[in-house]
């Protein structure tokens, strides 16, 4: 990345200003803006998340915000209620209370005497769930806003479910925020009150799992805050970008093709990362496009910014499998609109394992079409999905999905022909299953594979399917053993070129831990093969709206906060096996080590340590823990927070066992433990 020092505008900032809510509630504020705003007043720009600007985000955070502010805006990073240095509790995710405290911190914000009334939002993760979930409540200084790697839908496409299928990310990020919402506040910044803010928020927070975990269809706590509910809540101009490694490939392109205002989607390579700090790379000029976009809504600037294609992608070239990757390979491309005129449906019936030439949509969708044909039946070992990485990728620990063939091994296989000629898609493969099971509950997952002449399968897509949400996920049905049904399971958003001589392969498993986990009892899959098709949204591989080689400027910031490493990181992703008692682990561990804040005097470590479990095939094995330590230092302040999150189940329910323990120095001065039982709704 190059750092930018010499800035159009020179900039202050103001590290901890307070913002008073409502109900006398008071937010801390991070706010960088021109000196010449004192006389001369610009347009403000809100992040607003929960991860701690003083130290946990304070490196990221200072390499955006003094960039943009050097561009002529007052960027104000907001601690949500009951984070980092602002009062209150944080409870849970996208709540009310969360969404009503930013309105007022824009309302806030237009009234500043550096401010000229015009706002902006943005942010990646929930720093973007805030901005698009605000932007429905359409306050009146809100002129645009930029996200990066979020959803429009909390139950199917976020974390917790996917397909009406729990997901294991759902207790990490648990495991995650019940530690971040329990962090003290610094006693630099809030004085003597950091013990009782702190103590309010240990006692009245619970595991986060639990909530996520009451509501396993879709209802209206999934509802509140889901945007696709109504897109015409929407107003204001939307810049929209995530990755392919990322779990949120999906929702840009549902916001191009379904908002009526001006817009602009980018997909890359990445994983859950600005696109500025993008990996695997390439990483882009972001930050310069952001500017151009806010000197355009919020300025009023002439400049172009909504010429060109309407989505920007990565047309990723074949790779070998690999957990990790610094580079994808691959171009730019540009479609002029979403859905694209230039994709079109191409649909591949099954046959006995194999991929056959395509047939229409139109033909696929014509009853006569199908008909009963060979039967194939698959009842997955839980060992299938230990190679499939995490839904959402950091890329550290490496986490994407390894060489898929040990997968296959417990999976139907469907593998086309060698291609004759290079074939590339771009959009939601999808795949429609004529099938039946042995079980009332059952799942399947479906993988679409990129299988190189060496035999190498690297994963492309997937999707699941809680087959007892085959045509509502808000009221799921049990399957009646035996009987045939349709089932369509969408896969994961990508783009993605196929060689000559390269096959494409559909995995089926009715099993896929620990990324989802297991239904009750193992069941027995069938499938019609003929009357079940694959489709593909093919592009056509030579295409006029082709973008330059290099649209976009290399990568720029601010320079980071200078820190220093105390104790090193550890990283660590190992799969195990015991073939004498036959337990298998995956585990994982996630250490920052301890970094010193140089300008605050502070230490700060982080270490997040995750491990799923079963035993043989016996789907109630399942388990699964994340513990979080989080250690703050300085001269003779010392707290610790120790947070652990343990699930596991029977066939009739879930088990929640926590612990929360604070520590001073090493002195325990709170402790409380969980012990809850959930029902299973049909998963």
């Amino acid at each position: 990345m190059h750092y930018v020092t010499n800035l159009p505008y020179v900039t202050k900032e103001e590290e901890h200003v307070t913002i008073p809510m409502s109900d006398g509630v008071r937010l801390s504020a991070h706010i960088w803006r021109p000196t010449s705003s004192d006389h001369e007043p610009v347009p403000a720009v809100l992040e607003y998340i929960p991860y701690r600007k003083r130290d946990l985000t304070a490196v990221r955070d200072s390499i955006h915000h003094p960039y943009i502010a050097g561009h002529g805006y007052a960027c104000v990073r907001v601690d949500l209620r009951g984070t980092g240095d602002s009062q209150g509790v944080l409870r849970d995710e996208y709540l009310e209370r969360e969404q009503a405290d930013a309105e007022e911190v824009l309302a806030w914000l237009a009234e500043q005497p550096w401010c000229d009334g015009g706002t902006g939002m943005m942010g990646i993760s929930w720093g973007a769930f805030a901005a698009l979930q605000v932007a429905a409540r359409r306050p009146p200084s809100l002129k645009a806003i930029v996200i990066a790697s979020f959803t429009d839908d909390r139950y199917a496409d976020d974390m917790h479910y996917m397909g009406g299928a729990l997901l294991s990310d759902s207790l990490a990020e648990a495991g995650t925020m019940f530690a971040y919402a329990t962090c003290p506040p610094d006693p630099a910044v809030v004085g003597d009150r950091w013990r009782e803010m702190w103590h309010e928020r240990l006692e009245h927070t619970e595991p986060w799992v639990l909530p996520w975990l009451r509501h396993q269809r879709r209802d209206d706590y999934w509802r509140h805050a889901s945007v696709c509910e109504d897109y015409s809540s929407v107003r204001c101009p939307v810049l929209a970008s995530s990755g392919w490694a990322d779990g949120y490939s999906n929702a840009v392109t549902r916001l191009l093709g379904h908002l009526d205002v001006p817009r602009k989607g980018l997909i890359g390579p990445w994983s859950h990362k600005f696109p500025h700090l993008g990996e695997p790379g390439p990483a882009i000029g972001y930050l310069q496009e952001v500017v151009r976009w806010w000197d355009h809504w919020l300025k009023g600037v002439d400049n172009g910014v909504m010429d060109g294609p309407m989505l920007r992608a990565w047309m990723q070239d074949s790779v070998p499998p690999s957990t990790s990757y610094e580079e994808r390979p691959g171009r730019w491309i540009g479609e002029p609109e979403w859905p694209s005129p230039h994709i079109r449906p191409v649909v591949y019936p099954l046959t006995r394992h194999t991929i056959e030439p395509p047939r229409d949509a139109a033909d696929a969708a014509d009853p006569a079409q199908t008909h009963d044909g060979d039967t194939m039946t698959v009842q997955s070992p839980l060992s299938v999905g230990q190679f499939a990485g995490k839904w959402a990728s950091y890329n550290a620990p490496p986490d994407l999905p390894y060489d898929q063939r040990e997968e296959d091994g417990g999976s139907l296989v469907f593998d086309s022909e060698p291609l004759s000629e290079p074939l590339e898609i771009l959009g939601s493969p999808s795949v429609e299953l004529d099938l039946s099971a042995d079980e009332p509950v059952a799942m399947v997952a479906a993988r679409l594979s990129d299988v190189s002449p060496d035999g190498a399968a690297t994963r492309v897509s997937y999707g699941l399917l809680n087959l007892t949400r085959r045509d509502s996920s808000e009221a799921p049905e049990p399957l009646e053993p035996g009987r045939r049904y349709r089932a369509t399971i969408p896969l994961n958003g990508v783009a993605q070129a196929f060689p000559p001589g390269h096959r494409i392969r559909l995995s089926l498993s009715t099993s896929y831990w620990p990324l989802a986990w297991p239904p009750p009892k193992p069941a027995r899959l069938s499938v019609h093969e003929r009357s079940s098709t694959l489709t593909l949204p093919v592009r056509p591989v030579a295409e006029a709206d082709e973008m330059p080689s290099a649209p976009f400027g290399e990568p720029e910031g601010a320079r980071p906060l200078a820190t220093s490493q105390m104790t090193p990181p550890e990283e660590r992703w190992e799969v195990k096996r015991d073939l004498v008692d036959y337990h298998a682990e995956l585990d994982i561990v996630k250490d920052r080590g301890t970094v010193h804040f140089e300008n605050i005097g502070l230490e700060a470590s982080r270490r997040a340590h995750e491990r799923y479990t079963t035993v043989a095939d016996d789907f109630t094995s399942a388990n699964g823990s994340s513990t979080w330590t989080m250690r703050f230092r300085r001269d003779n302040w010392d707290v610790r927070v120790v947070t652990h999150t343990q699930l596991s189940c029977d066939e009739t329910s879930f088990f929640v066992d926590a612990s929360l323990d604070a520590y001073e120095a090493d002195r325990r001065v709170f402790s409380r433990t969980w012990n809850e039982t959930v029902p299973r709704d049909l998963l």
